[in-house]
């Protein structure tokens, strides 16, 4: 059953020109079929002409908005995913960056298949959430959501970290190595993939494992069912830093857990009828692609 789409926002990324007028290019769109247009207060800040739209926060967006259009890169649709993650309010991306594995409207073609996805013509998908949290001597100090991944890293000092990893309360392996990636499918198309791990379907029920340069030739990834829970002990004397959708980080001392399970809550995402999963791998990875000779 198709949605009703009466309330469009409009999050675009900050200080950029190009997003600027693709928002502003998109809210005349939206008034045009007589729907209503509001612009995210943060962005709203950075365009001259704003004015003329109603200007609305995250909270605001969450709990009244039918729709999110959200412009620039991945980058930005993953911050404003995990702002409105709580309502799972609808997102359509638009690209204005360089990969796009998760905007996928065209900027020129932006108004159009906009335009289609209101009318109905669109494909839903889920994307579920990492729930992280972060325990310094039986307390929280730390929770927040990831939809790509949560990564350990070793931080300011540039030297191997070491780390017990945990499942389901079962002790796993004690790892020396620049870190570890913990990945959602969506994320197995980021840094996940730089680092050698798989690339998992977005319908794929799992989480990947994959460690950051190991001193050990034999730790490979790993891929769990997305229904395990997952705990990273740093170990001393090392200090370290995570990072969650490289949006924030927390830095973390010797002793402190990182625990991680799915979350309840999922980013819904709407594509154009003509969006296919593997078309979008083969033009991003240039499967198949022509070689080019000099």
């Amino acid at each position: 059953m198709s949605r009703t789409f009466s309330k469009i926002a409009l999050i675009g990324k900050y200080q950029s020109v190009d997003g600027s007028e693709t928002v502003l290019a998109l809210a005349r769109c939206l008034r045009e079929r007589g729907l209503e247009v509001w612009i995210e207060q943060g962005m709203a800040g950075t365009i001259d002409k704003a004015e003329g739209y109603a200007i609305a926060t995250y909270e605001e967006i969450t709990g009244k908005a039918d729709l999110a259009v959200v412009i620039g890169g991945d980058g930005t649709l993953l911050n404003a995913a995990r702002r409105l993650a709580e309502r799972a309010v609808p997102l359509v991306g638009v690209n204005l960056g360089r990969l796009g594995f998760l905007t996928d409207l065209p900027r020129a073609d932006a108004c159009e298949q906009l335009g289609e996805i209101l009318d109905g013509h669109y494909r839903e998908e889920a994307r579920f959430m990492l729930e992280a949290e972060i325990v310094r001597g039986g307390q929280r100090v730390f929770q927040t959501l990831a939809l790509n991944d949560v990564v350990v890293n070793r931080g300011q000092l540039g030297r191997m970290i070491e780390f017990e990893v945990m499942i389901d309360g079962e002790f796993v392996y004690t790892q020396r190595a620049d870190g570890m990636i913990v990945s959602t499918p969506t994320g197995s198309t980021a840094y996940a993939l730089a680092a050698n791990g798989p690339i998992l379907h977005p319908a794929v029920g799992g989480i990947a494992l994959v460690p950051l340069c190991p001193h050990a030739l034999s730790a490979r990834p790993v891929t769990l069912p997305d229904s395990c829970h997952i705990e990273i002990i740093l170990l001393p004397p090392h200090d370290a830093r995570v990072h969650f959708d490289g949006v924030n980080y927390f830095d973390v001392r010797a002793g402190d857990c990182l625990r991680l399970q799915r979350s309840p809550l999922e980013v819904c995402l709407l594509h154009p009828e003509s969006y296919s999963y593997f078309a979008m791998l083969r033009e991003k990875m240039h499967w198949s692609a022509v070689p080019r000779h000099n």
